[in-house]
């Protein structure tokens, strides 16, 4: 019926035009998130008939496929663009791991929820993602008009909707700067953040006009093709999330408005996506067939309609090669709380660079990763003699601190919840102040302060509170009283530091510093023995340290490839040694480690651990303890499968474990993993260090889920009888 009825107005109106001069042909396509990638098949089918469209409107994902088309894509590119992208890491913001600063590195990735605090009072986002690698990709996309502000002059006129959040109405964008109005018009409610221009607050323009048909009606227009990828009310059975319940409610108003808007349609065209919601970002293939399918049933229209046009403007074809830009002057726009010197450290763009869009994307990314921005955009400018001035617009983030929360469960800390306040700009410009309050079975704190100066050395100021409580194989104790398996350990450490530092490429490290360390490590076990308990340090420590560390990991804990070091030297020089006995001291320990992938689903993460101690200290608190497999161990303590928590200790230690993860669908793995070990006065006294070799094996299956890996794990060791069964949740903190 719906054939027919389409049919039926398309010889109508070309009986009508028939006498007239050319008639000039409107397309509109309605927003409807993923489901808007059936849009794709329709504009694929005009192509084909060659068909010519004079004038473009549409709303959000509408908006966004009709401004591509626009500016000149064909609809096959259009669907390449679809297919190629990942909208699911676009609309969450997910940056790549390399764009992280190496702050965020070594001390972020801990938290699930991140929740604005604006004057001492705790909020809520205002929606899952700020949009900006949306933009990114939209100015990516847009590239060749960036100078065009007029969007009817545009390859072809164009026009999209947005919602103004003040009043409900609906705004009209047809001037400006195309991303940001492709932007705003899909700035779907709590999912991307509303989007400031020309100080109206706007969100996506399904809210007030989904189907923008009288407007290209006012246009001229004499025919109008209307693409509708709306669904329908859903039953209350259906409604099972936040997304369904707000899809819902924003589609009151906008389904009765697009059905009056439909009636003034010539052709109207309603794909079969029924089935599909406006996140099915994952079913995008499934969607862009619909729409071929849909496409392919008016093509008899389309190339009917095509043969009445006599004049046409030749379309050109857009070409995806990277053009590459000289950048002779950088312009900072909107810089109040951050100096010149920290946003091009960040960005690491200099005059005399050659970039393209992709590059620079890639270089705001570094940016975006400091989460000091709302929003970041450019402009490429041409200078004489082929060069270009790269005027970025910063719009910096008026929530400069907020609160993150995690959990976390393993066989040594027991549970945890971590509550972690970061203020951003707190005492001076480029700082940040963060503080980690651990609370649970083991209260801990972290708490750091750090100026980041870009380009120039930064410095900062570090304190820790750690302690545990754990029945342990405490080797110092159990070696010497054979009768003792294990024993109730307690375990407390201070320490706070003070260090500077310079990073290169958010990848490299150095810095040096002082360290103050307060360590209490006692246990009750013995007390029977001497009618009090055993305390094996109760001391103050000042050290001096340097540091050097690396990682390119391309993910934290599960990572697929890229290096990883962490190279620590310690002097020990004074102490308040409560024996009286203290030698001045000193230890290196490093760790090395790559990844790489095997297969497309096999990946190898090989792990190098070593320490080594100078002139041996009296406490034995400060030997190298091996055993466990916590990836949050402070101090001298060190992981190693087969072996419970501190079961093998000495003055140095050599360690290397291969790690084997097979990845199956949705993020769940599978794990082989091998470790050996030395453990010696001086592991390198003896030619043959592979002597005297401590084995460890383990099997495991971890999921990584959005509150952190999940991981249950068996290991064994063939030097011994015994087997753990090992368990972490959540991200390790």
């Amino acid at each position: 019926m719906k054939n027919f009825l389409a049919t039926f107005l398309f010889f109508f109106s070309i009986v009508f035009y028939s006498q007239k001069e050319q008639p000039k042909i409107g397309l509109v396509l309605s927003g409807g998130g993923a489901k808007g990638f059936a849009h794709v098949g329709i504009l694929k089918e005009i192509d084909k008939a060659g068909l010519q469209i004079d004038y473009i409107g549409g709303t959000s994902m509408g908006a966004i496929i009709g401004g591509l088309y626009a500016v000149g894509y064909s609809g096959v590119q259009i669907e390449k663009i679809v297919s190629d992208t990942d909208f699911v890491a676009l609309l969450r913001d997910k940056l790549p791991r390399s764009s992280a600063t190496f702050f965020e590195k070594e001390f972020g990735e801990k938290t699930v929820v991140t929740l604005p605090v604006k004057k001492g009072i705790v909020g809520l986002p205002k929606a899952v993602s700020k949009g900006q690698n949306v933009l990114n990709f939209l100015f990516e996309l847009l590239a060749l008009v960036e100078g065009v502000t007029d969007f009817k002059k545009l390859p072809i006129p164009f026009f999209c909707i947005a919602t103004d959040v003040e009043n409900g109405g609906a705004v009209l964008l047809e001037e400006g700067s195309l991303p940001l109005a492709l932007r705003a018009s899909s700035s779907f409610p709590t999912l991307l953040n509303p989007v400031v221009l020309d100080d109206k607050l706007l969100v996506d323009g399904g809210v007030a006009n989904n189907f923008p048909v009288s407007i290209m009606r006012a246009k001229g227009m004499d025919i109008i093709i209307g693409v509708d990828v709306e669904g329908r009310l859903y039953q209350k059975e259906k409604l099972n999330s936040v997304l369904d319940i707000m899809s819902q409610i924003i589609s009151y108003q906008m389904y009765r408005k697009s059905d009056a808007e439909r009636e003034k349609l010539d052709i109207y065209i309603h794909p079969e996506i029924y089935e599909y919601n406006v996140v099915g970002f994952d079913k995008k293939e499934e969607i862009l067939q619909k729409g071929i399918e849909e496409g392919k049933k008016f093509r008899a229209i389309f190339k009917e309609l095509s043969l009445k046009q006599i004049n046409r403007k030749r379309r050109g074809k857009i070409n995806f090669e990277e053009e590459k830009y000289l950048i002779s002057e950088i312009e900072l726009s909107g810089s109040k709380d951050y100096s010149r010197a920290f946003v091009l450290g960040k960005l690491k763009i200099k005059e005399g660079d050659r970039l393209s869009r992709k590059e620079i994307t890639k270089r705001i990314y570094l940016l975006s990763a400091t989460k000091n921005y709302e929003r970041i955009t450019y402009n490429l400018i041409k200078n004489k003699h082929d060069t270009y001035r790269l005027k970025f617009d910063l719009k910096e983030s008026i929530e400069k601190a907020n609160l993150k929360l995690g959990v976390h469960y393993d066989l040594l800390y027991k549970s945890s919840v971590l509550a972690n306040y970061n203020h951003k700009y707190l005492l001076l410009e480029n700082d940040l102040f963060s503080f980690d309050m651990i609370l649970g079975d083991n209260i801990r704190y972290n708490l750091d302060y750090f100026v980041d100066n870009g380009f120039y050395t930064s410095y900062g100021f570090r304190s820790r509170y750690d302690q545990f409580r754990t029945n342990s194989k405490f080797n110092p104790i159990v070696s010497q009283f054979p009768t003792v398996s294990s024993i109730n350990l307690k375990y407390r450490d201070l320490t706070n530091q003070f260090f500077i530092q310079t990073a290169f490429n958010r990848k490299f490290a150095i810095g040096v510093g002082l360290e103050h360390k307060y360590l209490k490590v006692t246990t009750e076990t013995l007390a029977s023995l001497n009618n009090q308990g055993t305390t094996f340090d109760n001391s103050n420590y000042l050290s001096a340290f340097g540091y050097l560390k690396l990682d390119t990991y391309n993910e934290k804990y599960f990572p697929t490839n890229g290096y990883f070091a962490d190279l620590n030297f310690k002097l020990f020089m004074i102490s308040s040694d409560y024996n009286d006995n203290f030698t001045s001291f000193s230890q290196t320990k490093g760790t090395l480690g790559f990844a790489t992938t095997l297969s497309d689903k096999l990946t190898l993460q090989m792990t190098n651990d070593a320490g080594f101690t100078f002139n041996n200290p009296t406490s034995d608190v400060f030997d190298y303890y091996l055993g466990g497999y916590n990836q949050n161990y402070i101090n001298t303590f060190v992981s190693f499968y087969g072996y419970d928590f501190a079961e093998l200790s000495d003055n140095s230690f050599l360690k290397t474990a291969f790690h084997f993860r097979y990845a199956f669908p949705k993020k769940h793995y599978a794990s082989f993993i091998a470790n050996y070990g030395r453990l010696d006065s001086n592991v390198f006294k003896d030619i043959d260090i592979f002597k005297n070799i401590k084995t460890g094996y383990a099997l495991g299956y971890s999921y990584d889920a959005f509150i952190g890996p999940i991981e249950i794990k068996y290991s064994w060791s063939p030097d011994h009888k015994e087997n753990y069964w090992l368990f972490n949740l959540g991200f390790w903190f």
